[in-house]
C-alpha cells in the first residue's frame, strides 16, 4: 500500500473514531434536544483544519504526507464541514468572495434539499 493511501487510512480511521467519541461525550453532557455533538465536531474540525493550514502554509511545519494524514484523512473523516470551510477560505484568499459565499449557501441549501429528496424516496419505498 502506498504511503498516501496508508496516511488516508490511518487519518480516516482515527478521524472517524474521534468523531464518534466526541459526539457521544457531548450528547451525554448536553442532551439530545439540539445536535450539540455534531456542532462540536464541526466547530472543532474547523479549528483543527484552520490551525493545520496556517502552520503548513505559513510556517512550513507540516510535510505533504503529514498534511494528507491530518487534513485529508483525519479532518475529512472527522467532519467534511471543515473541508467546506477550507475550500471557502481558499476562494476568499483567491479574491473569489462571491463564490465563497455561494459555496457555503449552495452547499447547505442544495445539500438539505437533496437530503429531503432522499428521505422522501426512502419513505416511498
Amino acid at each position: 500500500m502506498g504511503i498516501k493511501i496508508l496516511n488516508l487510512v490511518i487519518g480516516g480511521t482515527t478521524g472517524t473514531i474521534a468523531r464518534y467519541a466526541l459526539g457521544g461525550v457531548v450528547h451525554r453532557l448536553f442532551g439530545t434536544e439540539f445536535p450539540y455533538g455534531t456542532m462540536a465536531v464541526n466547530v472543532l474540525g474547523c479549528f483543527i483544519i484552520g490551525f493545520l493550514v496556517s502552520i503548513s502554509e505559513n510556517k512550513f511545519l507540516i510535510d505533504p504526507n503529514a498534511r494528507m494524514l491530518l487534513m485529508v484523512g483525519f479532518c475529512g473523516a472527522f467532519t467534511t464541514f471543515s473541508s467546506l470551510i477550507l475550500d471557502t477560505n481558499t476562494l476568499i484568499k483567491d479574491g473569489e468572495t462571491l463564490n465563497a459565499f455561494l459555496n457555503v449557501l449552495l452547499s447547505v441549501v442544495i445539500g438539505f434539499l437533496v437530503f429531503r429528496v432522499g428521505v422522501l424516496l426512502g419513505e416511498a419505498i
